[in-house]
């Protein structure tokens, strides 16, 4: 059993109160717009990090991260990337990824929305945690955390707090 915290669009914040809802994970998956270097180097040092790039993050960022990730993760197969859509209204190539890859979740970020949802059709879950960071257009920061074991994901919480 593995518990996950799930983060997107941080924008070069790393904040202390995002980090204390993640603190009793035992990873952090960021769905891209890091920010910069230092706000990368800050998320992974506080927790293991899986994270790819976004379309504000520079070269530097991108030298170091991928467009799109595919993981394993307690028996689950997780396919991220920053610019994903959402069920029945994916981005360009993603839902041919999907069938491709088959995996059980799909994180995305880029929305600022929080949104959760079974995608039926490709047979996965979604996550899209919303937006962690100080700049946007969000109100709230936001950010996921729930617990995988095995294939079965359970205990997910919300994170919420004003900008």
């Amino acid at each position: 059993m593995k518990r996950v915290g799930v983060i997107s669009d941080t924008h070069g914040s790393v904040s202390a109160e995002v980090q204390a809802f993640l603190q009793a994970c035992d990873e952090v998956w960021h769905a891209g717009d890091v920010g910069n270097e230092p706000t990368l180097d800050a998320w992974m040092r506080f927790k293991p990090l899986t994270a790819v790039y976004g379309n504000i993050d520079d070269w530097r960022v991108r030298a170091r991260l991928s467009e799109v990730a595919v993981f394993q993760c307690e028996g689950c197969k997780v396919m991220m990337t920053h610019i994903g859509g959402y069920p029945a209204h994916y981005a360009p190539g993603i839902a041919a990824r999907l069938r491709q890859e088959k995996p059980d979740i799909f994180v995305a970020g880029h929305s600022h929305i929080l949104k959760v949802m079974r995608d039926d059709a490709h047979g996965l879950m979604y996550f899209n945690p919303g937006a962690a960071g100080d700049s946007g257009f969000h109100k709230l920061k936001t950010a996921l955390r729930f617990k995988i074991d095995g294939k079965r994901l359970y205990d997910l919480e919300v994170f919420e707090m004003p900008r």
